[in-house]
């Protein structure tokens, strides 16, 4: 068993300007996520250039913030929009959908790639590998401000939080959603694949891991399980998720187009 230190979500406070935790790990993720993909762009035989990973972060990381909160109001928050209609601009508090970001940026990157004239699903792949860190860095923030725990647990790492043992549901998915999955990604796109298989491998694998973690962790109480006493609302969401990777890596593996961001 482990003491949860219950970590001060304001990292720093200057009257009544407050940096919260969680948004300087999202801070975090896309400054990662930019040197990442300038990193790529440079290899031999990119068809990228610096500036253009400048300007498809910036796409990218609009249609996540916004993408990503509207999506938690809708599907986890609709009660507290309804109350509070400028809560949908607090991102700093937490609340943020994986699954509505993954809508807002892929509407971006697709905004994005017909203004460069490149095809939709090579902006894609190019992007694959850097939401997992991304997600790495917002689980830990979930962590720090001490939300989304998992169920009660006797297991040696789990977190004492106001006298109950809890699985750290959070770092779980911070290892799985974030570290897992970015190294395999990283990895598979080290060299050229068919056309749409690193975005149909992420797709698949995100909704895996992520299934596998709702098993422990406790959904939202103001919407419980769905169904059959563990079904959640994450679980759900994955689902159509899981399919169109799975989708996307037969369509890939089948067509085998080549990649346009390889010369």
């Amino acid at each position: 068993m482990i003491v949860y230190p219950d970590i001060d979500p304001v990292a720093v406070a200057i009257g009544p300007v407050k940096v919260h935790w969680y948004g300087l790990m999202y801070v975090l993720g896309f400054i990662a996520g930019w040197w990442l993909a300038r990193r790529r762009a440079a290899l031999p035989g990119s068809t990228w250039k610096p500036a253009d990973v400048d300007d498809l972060i910036f796409f990218a990381a609009v249609g996540v913030i916004a993408g990503g909160r509207l999506g938690w109001m809708l599907f986890y928050g609709l009660d507290n929009l309804a109350a509070d209609p400028i809560a949908f601009i607090r991102v700093w508090e937490g609340g943020m959908s994986f699954h509505g970001g993954l809508i807002g940026v892929m509407v971006a990157v697709a905004w994005f790639a017909r203004r460069r004239a490149r095809h939709v699903a090579d902006v894609f792949d190019f992007t694959a590998p850097l939401p997992a860190v991304g997600l790495c860095a917002g689980r830990i923030g979930n962590f720090i401000n001490g939300e989304l725990w998992g169920k009660p647990t006797e297991l040696p790492w789990g977190m004492l939080v106001d006298g109950s043992v809890l699985h750290p549901s959070q770092l779980y998915e911070a290892a799985l959603e974030g570290v897992v999955l970015f190294a395999v990604i990283w990895w598979f796109t080290s060299r050229p694949r068919p056309r749409l298989a690193p975005s149909g491998l992420f797709l698949a694998l995100y909704a895996a891991f992520r299934m596998a973690v709702e098993f422990v962790r406790v959904p939202d109480a103001d919407i419980g399980y769905l169904a059959f006493g563990w079904l959640t609302m994450g679980q759900v969401l994955s689902l159509p998720v899981l399919a169109a990777g799975l989708w996307m890596l037969a369509f890939a593996y089948t067509r085998r187009e080549p990649s346009g961001n390889h010369a």
